[in-house]
């Protein structure tokens, strides 16, 4: 028996976050994609040819991931991938839906292969972010719950298909306006910090300060992520002064990184360690000039994710934790950083962190106070 909580999310992909329309061409890409996923693949296919839509699917097999990283050569991991170069310039959609078996598939793999392999893919994040600024392109990234994830949550599958359907208003059959009466709430917020200049963050392990003057603040409801509900923004790079240390695992590319302390001097890292994969950190850090600066700052406002999973398509949008982001930053809220990385860094607020605005208090543990 098929579960509806799939066709329901679905639905919320093709026809509220990406909006397909008649004669749109639309990218199914999976990265990387099991076949136990298969049900969702089927469904958002569907909706797309409800909607009049021209679907096209690109599945990328974590095994195939795998020994390309593990095998390839300098030479060929620097070669970019020329259909999703050919995506990039001429698909009007690109829903991205992951699913993988294996989330530890690439802890031993050489760091510098990594490196490489963003390196080659500059280009085309650069195109893929600046046409979504300019409204070009509409996308949206998803998962598919798998026994993986379940693990990595610490859950049972059933419990985590729950958590997972619950997060994204997909067990709702009104779920679209659940997104909508977020966004409309998070809007209070956008507009309130328009304007305004000076951020100082303090918490656990938290004394950081940056400007946000020209900047703007995004409203995340589901429109790009799902599970969403978070507001951002990119900081003035070369302002970001002080300290950090995250208070969960730092994941990037199924890597954990734990114990992660970063010291900014004038919005650079001049300082970086880390108690578990630090040779990733250090690499991960040094993959070009823009890696080093902060291309984001959110603020998590889904109360729904209410514990960490190791995933941060959720854990950065969990209610009481702030996230900053090395590397490229979003053309749509300023942000003028530019790296072939995005690497989502996750601290708890819940239990004192303040964010102060102008001298004015704005966020006390873990909830807004204006």
């Amino acid at each position: 028996m098929s579960d509806p909580r799939i066709s329901n999310l679905a639905k919320l992909l093709v026809h509220y976050s990406t909006k397909v329309q008649q004669g749109d061409k639309v990218l199914i890409w999976g990265f990387p994609l099991e076949p136990i996923a298969a049900p969702l693949v089927t469904e958002v296919f569907r909706e797309i040819l409800k909607a009049g839509g021209h679907p096209h699917y690109f599945i990328d097999l974590e095994d195939i991931t795998y020994y390309f990283l593990a095998e390839a050569s300098d030479a060929q991991l620097l070669e970019p991938n020329m259909l999703i170069n050919y995506a990039s310039k001429e698909m009007d959609v690109d829903i991205r839906l992951t699913g993988s078996s294996n989330l530890l598939r690439h802890t031993n793999i050489d760091p510098v292969k990594h490196k490489l392999v963003r390196q080659a893919s500059s280009e085309i994040t650069d195109r893929l972010f600046t046409r979504s600024a300019e409204g070009d392109l509409r996308w949206v990234a998803t998962r598919y719950p798998c026994q993986s994830s379940a693990q990595a949550a610490e859950m049972s599958l059933p419990e985590y298909q729950d958590f997972f359907y619950s997060a994204t208003y997909a067990n709702s059959n009104d779920a679209i306006e659940k997104w909508k009466e977020l966004g409309k709430n998070q809007e209070k917020l956008v507009t309130w910090l328009k304007g305004k200049e000076h951020v100082h963050l303090e918490g656990d392990g938290v004394d950081l300060t940056m400007s946000i003057k020209g900047r703007t603040f995004i409203n995340c409801c589901g429109l790009v992520n799902m599970p969403d509900g978070e507001i951002f923004t990119g900081p003035v790079e070369e302002t970001v002064e002080g300290k950090v240390k995250f208070s969960y695992p730092c994941i990037f590319a199924g890597i954990e990184v734990d114990g992660v302390e970063l010291v900014f001097e004038k919005g650079k890292v001049v300082k970086a360690s880390a108690e578990k994969n630090e040779r990733y950190l250090l690499e991960t850090i040094n993959t070009d000039t823009g890696a080093s600066f902060i291309g984001e700052l959110g603020i998590g406002t889904n109360y729904q994710i209410d514990k960490f999973t190791r995933s941060m398509l959720f854990d950065e949008k969990m209610g009481g934790t702030i996230h900053l982001a090395l590397g490229r930053g979003y053309p749509e809220s300023g942000s003028k950083n530019k790296s072939a990385i995005h690497w989502d860094l996750l601290a708890d607020m819940k239990d004192g962190g303040k964010i102060t605005i102008d001298g004015e208090l704005f966020y006390e543990s873990g909830q807004f106070k204006i």
